[in-house]
């Protein structure tokens, strides 16, 4: 298996280098209008959101904000195939103007755009984002009627352009199966409510870190999983730090990045390739996840029914048997900003350390051992 990853640095204000319905995924994080560490970035695309701010004229620069985020959306919307997914990472805002403490809600006018779009809007994900700060309530202490529960949480929007995608070749149908996800996997990643820590800055250039506010890796990589298939095209139209993409190439999707600022160009880069081991290892602890997960479970339970057909380990049902994990081999530059990556073939584990998984011999209680020849 091969996965191309395009770097683009443009507005994405015009995607007119993409075809219409070539996208089978959208997964990004715009800059969260009223956060004032992103002001400037919207200031400098239209100066009059400055002289909104200036003069206090806080929902004219909240609506303002909303307009250029906008015309992303409508051309996200043209390129994105029936069928396929949008995931919106996104956060409200608070902001004092005029000594008036108040909400943005940053989250209900992106869905209302898209409700405009034509798109449905489906259940969305509340992201809460662990914190240990012991100050950060705010408002008037202990004392009622001055005090603000604090925001420890974003939402991740989904929606859905068109009808449900069909699967209706053989090829279809068995692509699906390999994308497929564990049974223990579903149960936590199609819950409304995510609860992990965010990412901490580790740019080493204060500017850079200044205009990012990356998620983790775990957030792209679970939607990737949860809304494409193996070697579908995944399209972030503000790419920062490059997660998405990252996430794309460890989970053998194709992916379009596209990014106004180009100094995020080289940090992009080094990620691709530097943290090879960091590519497969999502993929490791998936797997010894799972073998964690049915271990316990054939203790009170008993033996599972199914085996996976490429690795051998039990799964709890028919439709993980076909189950792959891409398992990248290398990465390679084939024009600037344009990169290939290959995987293992057949057994994705091949020519990789078993004690990485531990995971050489399994055996049930009752008895039924099962070899993983990697």
């Amino acid at each position: 298996m091969q996965t191309t990853h395009r770097l683009i640095f443009k507005d994405a204000r015009k995607l007119d280098f993409l075809e219409e319905a070539s996208i089978d995924l959208v997964v990004t994080s715009p800059p969260y209008p009223m956060i004032e560490m992103w002001d400037r970035q919207f200031c400098e695309v239209d100066p009059g959101i400055a002289l909104f701010i200036e003069r206090g004229e806080y929902l004219n620069a909240f609506e303002a904000m909303h307009a250029l985020l906008d015309q992303i959306w409508q051309e996200v919307a043209r390129v994105m195939k029936n069928g396929a997914y949008a995931c919106i990472n996104i956060g409200d805002a608070t902001r004092t103007f005029d000594g008036r403490f108040r909400l943005y809600a940053n989250h209900a006018r992106i869905i209302k755009c898209f409700l405009e779009l034509g798109f449905d809007v489906l259940p969305l994900i509340l992201w809460r984002k662990q914190t240990n700060a012991p100050n950060k309530f705010m408002g008037s202490g202990m004392l009622p009627a001055g005090a603000y529960v604090t925001l420890e949480h974003e939402y991740i929007l989904i929606f859905r352009k068109g009808s449900k995608r069909v699967f209706q070749t053989a090829a279809d149908k068995h692509q699906r199966r390999q994308s497929s996800y564990f049974w223990e996997e579903r149960n936590t990643w199609f819950s409304d409510l995510w609860d992990f820590k965010g990412t901490r800055q580790g740019l080493p250039d204060q500017q850079l870190r200044k205009r990012s506010g990356a998620f983790p890796l775990e957030l792209p990589l679970r939607l990737i999983n949860m809304y494409s298939l193996l070697e579908d095209t995944v399209l972030d139209p503000f790419a920062g730090t490059g997660s998405t993409t990252f996430a794309a190439l460890s989970a053998g999707r194709n992916s379009i990045a596209v990014e106004l600022d180009s100094t995020f160009s080289g940090l992009i880069k080094d990620r691709l390739f530097e943290d090879s081991d960091l590519l497969n290892s999502y993929n490791l602890g998936r797997i010894t996840s799972h073998l964690d997960f049915i271990r316990e479970y054939s203790k009170k339970q008993g033996r599972l029914k199914y085996l996976n057909n490429y690795f051998g380990f039990p799964v709890m049902t028919r439709q993980e048997q076909d189950l792959k994990l891409p398992f990248v081999r290398s990465v390679e530059e084939t024009a600037p900003d344009f990169y290939s990556a290959r995987y293992f073939d057949d057994h994705y584990v091949q020519g990789m350390e078993a004690e990485k998984l531990d995971l050489e011999y399994f055996r049930f209680d009752q008895g039924i051992q099962t070899r993983l020849d990697f």
